[in-house]
């Protein structure tokens, strides 16, 4: 009788994934336009009920064995609703963009995962002499609450999703300031540099503290403009959050294809403008690349170009965006004429070189 239970139990689960594998197919594909949109407030009070299903799943399991037909019921009922949070998920992606929908996905998905582990652990447990089992299910319980509690988290808009990823940006920009504070001008004396090389055949714990401790006066003056540029790109992407933010307060309908479009361009723009810093950082250890800093900078220059372009299109309050614009190119001119500096100073160094061979 218990085998067959069983045997029933998870022959009915695997009817309850497949349905929902199915739905969940549809979070990848985009909602037509005439579709009604769905509130993402409607997404979440699924979602308590999702998290309320699984603690009855909890109580179920937390004394002695249920009765299978108990165990069925709930299982249907703890499906239904999770089938409904992902067609109610999917109505609220009408009119989302790409960073939007993938923020949607990741919650609703993490939801569904949790909950095959909840329902595939207790149901495969049934008839078993799992005494784990009531250990194991709280936990996965739990782990279906901060999931669902996660979905109040999850952005509600195209704006706030926007912002969001943009603000990794400027935390990713930050780190790279951290290191180029890190840099070190090199030693003239002679004596310390041959007790540090002592230090480093000795003492491979320091190996990472002397990295970029070589730089020369005129690299070190390359390296500090450049921590200039760095910081005043983190003060546009700042400013740019605060300027896509702002259109939240604007009356205009905020979901429409070209709205849509010129966000994601515009964080499309400030991820690129992480990449350049990404490289710029990583020119300045020694020997510093100069003519890979130079184009870095050249490419900054003209996504800041179009980032201006494309705000204007959106808004009309972005002087301080455009303010934090001109200084960034400002620092980037001082970085030039510091990399000029530096180049000509090195081929006058060759030259002496060559004078003295």
């Amino acid at each position: 009788m218990g085998k067959a239970e069983s045997a029933r139990l998870n022959q009915s689960l695997s009817g309850h994934l497949n349905t929902i594998h199915e739905t969940l197919q549809l979070l990848d594909q985009t909602p037509a336009s005439s579709l009604d949109k769905q509130s993402w407030a409607d997404v979440v009070k699924t979602g308590d009920q999702v998290s309320k299903q699984a603690t009855i799943v909890g109580m179920l399991w937390s004394g002695e064995k249920p009765e299978a037909k108990a165990v069925e019921e709930n299982m249907a009922m703890y499906f239904n609703t999770l089938q409904g949070l992902l067609l109610l998920s999917h109505g609220s992606m009408v009119g989302a963009g790409p960073t939007l929908s993938s923020a949607i996905n990741a919650s609703i998905k993490q939801v569904v995962d949790c909950s095959f582990k909840l329902m595939m652990e207790t149901v495969s447990s049934y008839g078993s002499r799992n005494k784990d089992l009531k250990l194991v299910v709280p936990q996965l319980v739990g782990a279906v609450w901060e999931a669902c509690d996660a979905l109040k988290k999850t952005p509600a808009s195209n704006i706030t999703a926007i912002g969001r990823a943009m603000t990794q940006v400027a935390v990713s920009v930050k780190d790279v300031i951290r290191e180029m504070k890190e840099l070190k001008p090199g030693s003239s004396d002679q004596t310390e540099a041959a007790s540090d090389d002592d230090t480093r055949l000795n003492g491979s714990d320091n190996l990472s503290d002397e990295l970029g401790n070589d730089l020369s006066p005129e690299e070190m003056k390359v390296a500090q403009s450049a921590i200039g540029v760095v910081s005043e790109t983190v003060v546009v992407i700042k400013e740019l959050i605060r300027t896509v933010t702002g259109l939240l307060r604007q009356e205009k309908p905020k979901d429409n294809g070209n709205f849509v479009d010129s966000l994601e361009k515009l964080l499309k723009l400030c991820q690129e403008i992480g990449l350049q810093i990404d490289e710029l950082g990583a020119s300045l250890y020694p020997p510093q690349e100069f003519p890979a800093m130079k184009a870095s900078l050249e490419k900054i220059s003209s996504i800041i170009d179009e980032v201006r372009s494309e705000v204007e299109t959106l808004t009309s309050s972005s002087e301080s965006l455009f303010q934090a614009c001109n200084d960034l190119k400002s620092s980037m001119k001082q970085m030039e004429v510091a990399l000029d500096c530096c180049s000509a100073s090195e081929i006058e160094s060759q030259m002496q070189n060559v004078s003295l061979s």
